[in-house]
């Protein structure tokens, strides 16, 4: 059965329309052209195509505002989308990139430059779909899989971090990650899955073998979410999802990455001024493919901290008492641990939220990071 691949080309100018579609068609291609950045949102809205030819200058919406409003679009975020351009200054084509881009053509077009791209993102676009699909497969033959231990802050303290963990049962759905990326780079991971039944543990363990597959320096932090999202997806049960904060802390950049997935904010406690929250939204993991997820890039200093936490921590459901409605008691509560060393921090916080857990209602996760 024969499967067309759909290229949109979305140029004001009809000249340089026609050039690529005839080019392209002659290639087994499916082509659909737009005149305008309107029309290509319009067309893309309809009938997302596998892969987008956008040029940069267009009257009314421009190629830059066109592949905003694509990535933001959970439906049309993983769409490769080649830029065209006759700008020749290194600004735009770093804009290009910084916005989602994947390649760029100069105008005027070559055509077997414009065939050779195109055959080579839609064969990294097959390529990323097949390495999902290969990943889920291999997880879900893990019949013997078994919880992962815990990473202990001791055998890890290049991370320089400590965490306060606390189960509800035996089958927590709160869990954490650290890795070592490089000598400079650690990635600091927390979620909680949907429910507390005997599964999770095994899932656990799958999410875990996933971060370290794919949280290298190769893939952003968001590229790295977006492939575990994808693997889980296929993997979990329909009821099954988890809520996640990834921070990736670069410390010789003096730079902390924060991915949220439908999780509580980070809070950040630079050594010199007040702790704040950052706020992201993002959908959970495990429901949508692809999945948008928040994103914030902080500037740290040696000294600051960041805590990353579960619900459990701030909220009660039996007082009625919900994590968005606490987040103000977290910020306290980090100010007073400022003094406490690192891996005693997360304990401290927990008992000042909540001195008295012999009334727990959730598994609660704190771990704390200091640049």
């Amino acid at each position: 059965m024969a499967s067309n691949f759909t290229i949109l080309v979305a140029d004001d100018n009809p000249v340089n329309r026609e050039v690529l579609i005839r080019t392209l068609s002659k290639e087994g291609y499916r082509l659909v052209g737009a005149a305008s950045g309107e029309e290509a949102l319009q067309v893309v809205s309809v009938n997302p195509p596998d892969l987008i030819l956008l040029d940069i200058r267009m009257p009314g919406k421009d190629g830059f505002h066109v592949i905003r409003q694509l990535k933001s679009n959970a439906k049309t975020a993983s769409t490769p989308v080649i830029f065209l351009t006759g700008v020749t200054d290194l600004d735009s084509k770093i804009e290009g990139f910084n916005l989602g881009a994947v390649d760029y053509i100069t105008k005027p077009f070559h055509p077997k430059e414009v065939s050779a791209r195109v055959s080579l993102h839609l064969k990294l676009s097959i390529a990323t779909n097949s390495l999902i699909n290969s990943q889920a497969e291999k997880l879900k033959q893990l019949t013997d899989a078994q919880a992962s231990f815990l990473v202990d802050p001791s055998k890890l303290p290049g991370a320089r971090f400590g965490v306060h963990y606390m189960a509800l049962n035996e089958a927590g759905g709160d869990f954490y990650d650290v890795l070592r990326i490089s000598d400079d780079i650690y990635g600091y991971f927390v979620a909680d899955f949907s429910g507390h039944d005997i599964r999770t543990g095994f899932l656990t363990s799958s999410v875990k073998g996933l971060l370290r597959q794919n949280c290298t320096q190769v893939y952003r932090p968001t590229e790295s979410m977006a492939l575990v999202n994808g693997v889980l997806v296929e993997i979990l049960p329909t009821e099954k999802y988890l809520t996640a904060c990834y921070c990736r802390l670069n410390r010789r950049k003096g730079e902390a990455i924060i991915v949220s997935a439908a999780h509580p904010p980070i809070c950040y406690v630079p050594q010199k001024g007040p702790p704040r929250l950052i706020e992201e939204d993002g959908d959970p993991m495990g429901m949508f493919a692809p999945a948008l997820f928040g994103r914030t890039a902080l500037s740290v200093s040696p000294g600051d901290r960041l805590y990353l936490y579960t619900d459990g921590l701030v909220e009660s459901p039996a007082n009625k008492k919900s994590w968005f409605a606490c987040t103000d008691t977290m910020l306290s509560a980090c100010d007073l641990a400022r003094s406490a060393p690192i891996h005693l921090a997360p304990k401290a916080i927990s008992d000042h939220l909540s001195p008295d857990r012999a009334h727990q209602e959730d598994d609660v996760v704190v771990l704390a990071l200091e640049v």
